[in-house]
């Protein structure tokens, strides 16, 4: 890589030189650093773009694995009825089967931008910066040699410009001190004079030859190693630091396959599972599944007999007359009524539709009211409930501005428990007044099992007990039964406590649920202890993550891991919320 540029000394030259040395060509023209520089330069970069490429890349598989797994959560079944009760089909099931491989799929293309970042962007990431360094010092240290060179050539230049002058000087005393001693008008001691001088003179060229001479040795020996060990040795670093850029480079586009390659039996797995899936339909087996759930029992109806308008001012009609409705009534139970069932249209459907009708659901079906008031009897209960969480975590804050006055005043809280405990009585004796009507249906109606419907226990103010339970067995309007979940859910309504009462403890919550969802962050303003039950201590500044915002009553639960959870009051702390969490919303 040792490179020469024959040039030809033009008169702008920085170290132009006459006669003979005129062939000495000014070192900066030889050595191509500046060529070399660019092309390492240019080499650096391309390395940069090569990265910048693969990030890129990164960054689409991601977006890509999370758009998937978007769409695959989007079309998982909700947690109702109805999509329990189509999962009973063999195409369903197939569906979410291939829904679940295409998660398993998207987390494969999160591995492929994971290797990218940690096996190829990280590691050039590093190696451009030693590659950095390297050129950087290895340009350095030829500048350093070229300056060296540069500065002996002007030392020796000078010096010979200094012998020249010498010799001049000591050519023009030598013509003169001639001049003088042929001249016989001029005295002894001015021949004399000129004869010292002219031998000055030469000694001092004859110096300046030794200084010269002396130093042009040392230049041919600097500049012999300039050329054949500093700058070669130079330029070969520079040339196993190319080469080992582009091996670099090679290796990383063989890891970018490699990377793909590596996930390719998963992803089949994943594809397999899908065909798997696709082929377990069984569109014989469904199709019996929709003749069991809707079959009816109903027997079709007798043959329509003829009916004789011959007969003057007579009419008769066949026992199975659409108007003859008294001999309809005597026909066997397993007869139809005289009409055409099929094309029946349901009057009370209609009415469903025309509007709300009466609160106690008067209006419908005995089994399509029985339904209604189960509903709102559970929602009754979740309200409930809700409220009474309310109540106990104002309970509990109460509780801490008494041993802290400093957090607040306790007598502050008094009014929203007064609302509560009031709001509570009230959904009560709702709840009550829907229990009775839900007694009364289901005495009405003929009893399909010895299971007794519960849909909660309270207490009220007389202290007594109410059940509500969702019923197991129930039978749909159209005669198919429907299985649900049997639930219990318990209700009770305390007194509200005073301002002087002991310290309440929060229900055990934690206990049998299910770890929520993480809906945000928050950071603690300030120390808190946590010292009661249900509570978390915090220390100023700690990050945690938000799993149930504030409802109101001044708590915020939140994480610190998988096994540390707990409410902190929301003033402690400043809670950030991610954008797509539902009711979002920020308490400083």
């Amino acid at each position: 890589m040792y490179i020469f540029l024959d040039l030809d000394i033009s008169k702008g030259s920085t170290f132009h030189t006459r006669g003979k040395q005129d062939k000495m060509v000014p070192l900066q023209k030889r050595d191509q650093f500046d060529n070399l520089e660019k092309h390492t330069q240019w080499g650096i970069e391309f390395v940069e773009k090569y990265t910048k490429f693969v990030k890129e890349r990164s960054e689409i598989e991601t977006n890509y694995a999370k758009q998937i797994r978007n769409l695959s959560k989007k079309y998982q079944p909700k947690k109702n009825s109805r999509e329990e009760e189509e999962s009973k089909y063999t195409f369903c099931r197939a569906f979410l089967t291939t829904l679940n491989e295409l998660n398993d799929y998207a987390g494969q293309h999160e591995v492929i931008a994971e290797n990218l970042t940690s096996q190829i962007i990280a590691e050039l990431s590093r190696y451009l910066q030693e590659i950095k360094t390297e050129r950087k010092s290895h340009f350095h240290d030829g500048r350093k040699a070229q300056q060296h060179i540069e500065s002996s050539w002007k030392q020796l230049e000078s010096c010979k410009r200094k012998f020249e002058r010498d010799c001049k000087e000591a050519d023009r005393a030598q013509q003169y001190f001639e001049k003088m001693d042929a001249d016989i008008n001029v005295t002894k001691a001015d021949v004399e004079k000129a004869r010292q001088q002219a031998q000055m003179r030469h000694q001092m060229a004859a110096d300046s030859k030794g200084e010269y001479s002396s130093y042009l040795q040392k230049f041919n020996q600097e500049q012999n190693d300039h050329y054949y060990t500093i700058i070669p040795n130079i330029f070969q670093k520079l040339q196993d630091m190319e080469e080992r850029r582009i091996e670099r480079i090679g290796l990383c586009m063989k890891t970018f396959a490699d990377v793909d390659r590596q996930v390719l039996p998963i992803v089949g797995k994943c594809l397999d599972g899908m065909t798997k899936a696709a082929e377990s339909i069984e569109p014989k087996t469904d199709s019996k599944q929709v003749v069991e759930s809707y079959k009816s029992g109903f027997e079709p109806p007798g043959d329509v007999e003829f009916e004789d308008y011959g007969q003057a001012m007579k009419r008769t009609a066949s026992e199975t007359s659409l108007s003859n409705s008294r001999e309809g009534k005597e026909k066997p139970a397993g007869k139809s009524k005289g009409k055409l069932w099929p094309f029946i249209k349901n009057k009370n459907k209609l009415s469903l539709k025309l509007g709300s009708g009466p609160e106690d659901f008067s209006h419908l079906p005995p089994e399509q009211r029985r339904k209604k008031l189960q509903g709102k009897i559970d929602e009754l209960s979740k309200d409930i409930q809700k409220e009474m969480d309310q109540r106990d975590a104002l309970t509990k804050m109460k509780d801490v501005y008494v041993k802290n006055p400093q957090m607040g005043d306790p007598a502050s809280v008094d009014p929203r428990l007064s609302e509560i405990g009031q709001n509570i009585e009230k959904l009560q004796f709702e709840m009550q007044k829907f229990e009775g009507w839900l007694a009364e249906v289901e005495e009405r109606m003929p009893s399909k099992s010895d299971t007794h419907r519960r849909s909660g226990i309270y207490e009220t103010q007389n202290n007594t007990t109410v059940s509500t339970n969702c019923a197991q067995d129930r039978e749909s309007p159209d005669g198919s039964y429907t299985e649900e979940q049997n639930s219990e859910t318990q209700v009770k309504a305390t007194p509200i406590p005073n301002t002087t009462s002991t310290t309440p403890e929060f229900d055990d919550e934690f206990d049998d649920e299910e770890t929520l969802p993480t809906i945000g962050t928050c950071k603690a303003l300030y120390p808190f202890e946590g010292h009661n039950e249900g509570t978390i201590s915090v220390a100023e500044g700690e990050l945690l993550y938000v799993i149930e915002e504030d409802k109101g009553d001044g708590w915020t639960r939140v994480r610190r891991n998988e096994d540390e959870e707990g409410y902190v009051p929301t003033s402690y702390v400043e809670v950030f919320l991610e954008t797509n969490a539902k009711g979002a919303m920020t308490y400083i």
